[in-house]
C-alpha cells in the first residue's frame, strides 16, 4: 500500500505540500496540486483521515457542544454547522452540556481531549471568566448565540435586547396595553436580554412593567403551559402575552384551547425564534426570527477561515433579529 511520504518523493514536493493538498489548502498553485494529485493517482495511493491527521497537524474534526440535542432550535444549528464543514471535508463531534456548568465543563474536556481542531459551543451556564480563561489555550474556542467582550471575534451573536423589543412593540402596535411575558431562564445571557427589550418597549410607549404580568419558564412547552395558567389562577386581565421563544409560545396556545379560549381573539400570542413548527399551528404564529441556520455557517466559517486558513471568507459576528408577522396576534377590533 502507498503511504503519503511515497506521493511526497514521486511529486517532488515536501511532505507539507502533500499535506496542503489533501485538506485542500487554497495556497497551493495548480501546478503543485496537479503533481500531487497524479502522483497519488499512479501510485493508488487512498489518503485516510488518519493519514490527512498526520500529515497536516489537525484531525479535520470540529468538536460542538449544545446545550440539548432535542428541539427544532438545536436541530437547525447543529444541522447548518455539520452540513457547511462537511461540504469542506471535516467532521463533526457533538456532545451536549443540558445547560449544567458541570455538564458543560466535562463537554469541553471531552472534546478537547478528542483533540478537535476547534470547538464551536453553544453554552449558557459557565461563565464569561471560565470562556476567557478556556480561550487561552491550544483548542480555539467558538460561541453561539452568545457575546464576550474579550473574545468578541469568536463570537456568533443575535442582538436579542432588540428581538425581545421588536415583540412586545408588536402587540402595543396592535393595540395592547394588557401585555403578559413568559422569561426563558433568567441566568441564560439570551433570556435575560430578551426581557430587556421587553422592558424597553413597555418604558417607550409609557407601560409600566408589572410583576404579576410576569413569568419565568423553562424555554420548553412546560414554560407556555404553566406561565398561561399562573396568569389565568390569578385572573391576570390580559389580552396579549408575549413568549420568549417558540416552544413556550405554542405550549401558551394549547393550554389556551384546552381552556376555553378563542386564539387569536380572546388572546394575542408572539414567540420568538422562527422554528420550523411556528407557520404549522393555528393560528399561525407571529413570531421573531432569529436565523439560526446562518448563525451556524458564520460559525463554521469562522473555524473554516482561521483554522483550516480558507480563503475569501467574511463573516457576520453580530446578527439582527427581524419580525415575522403571522395570524396569532390580530390588531384590537
Amino acid at each position: 500500500m502507498a503511504t503519503i511520504y511515497q506521493v511526497s518523493e514521486m511529486a517532488g514536493v515536501s511532505l507539507s505540500t502533500v499535506s496542503r493538498v489533501l485538506n485542500d489548502n487554497d495556497y497551493v498553485s495548480k501546478k503543485t496540486k496537479k503533481k500531487v494529485l497524479e502522483a497519488m493517482k499512479e501510485l493508488g495511493y487512498q489518503p485516510s483521515s488518519i493519514a490527512r491527521s498526520l500529515a497536516s497537524s489537525t484531525t479535520n474534526s470540529v468538536g460542538i457542544l449544545v446545550s440539548e440535542l432535542d428541539g427544532p432550535f438545536f436541530g437547525q444549528m447543529m444541522s447548518a454547522i455539520e452540513e457547511h464543514l462537511r461540504i469542506a471535508g471535516k467532521h463533526v463531534i457533538i456532545t451536549p452540556g443540558h445547560s449544567d456548568e458541570k455538564k458543560e465543563k466535562s463537554g469541553f474536556e471531552f472534546l478537547i481531549g478528542r483533540n478537535c481542531d476547534a470547538i464551536i459551543a453553544h453554552v449558557e451556564a459557565v461563565s464569561n471568566e471560565y470562556l476567557i480563561e478556556l480561550s487561552k489555550g491550544k483548542t480555539p474556542i467558538y460561541l453561539m448565540s452568545r457575546y464576550v467582550k474579550e473574545i468578541e471575534e469568536n463570537c456568533i451573536s443575535l442582538d436579542n435586547v432588540m428581538g425581545g423589543y421588536l415583540a412586545t412593540k408588536a402587540m402595543i402596535n396592535k393595540g395592547h396595553k394588557n401585555i403578559a411575558y413568559i422569561a426563558g431562564p433568567q441566568f441564560k445571557e439570551d433570556a435575560s436580554n430578551r426581557l430587556k427589550g421587553h422592558k424597553q418597549a413597555l418604558a417607550e410607549y409609557n407601560l409600566t412593567f408589572d410583576e404579576n404580568l410576569f413569568y419565568i419558564g423553562d424555554f420548553k412547552e412546560t414554560g407556555g403551559s404553566d406561565g398561561l395558567r399562573h396568569f389565568i389562577q390569578n385572573k391576570a386581565q390580559i389580552t396579549a402575552l408575549v413568549c420568549a421563544n417558540d416552544e413556550m409560545a405554542s405550549g401558551a396556545m394549547k393550554y389556551a384551547r384546552e381552556h376555553g379560549f378563542n386564539l387569536p381573539k380572546d388572546l394575542a400570542i408572539i414567540g420568538f425564534d422562527n422554528v420550523i413548527f411556528t407557520n404549522y399551528l393555528y393560528p399561525t404564529l407571529t413570531t421573531i426570527d432569529n436565523p439560526v441556520p446562518e448563525m451556524g455557517r458564520a460559525a463554521a466559517n469562522l473555524v473554516l477561515k482561521d483554522i483550516y486558513k480558507k480563503s475569501g471568507i467574511t463573516v457576520k459576528h453580530v446578527f439582527q433579529p427581524k419580525l415575522i408577522l403571522r395570524d396569532s396576534t390580530p390588531d384590537i377590533n
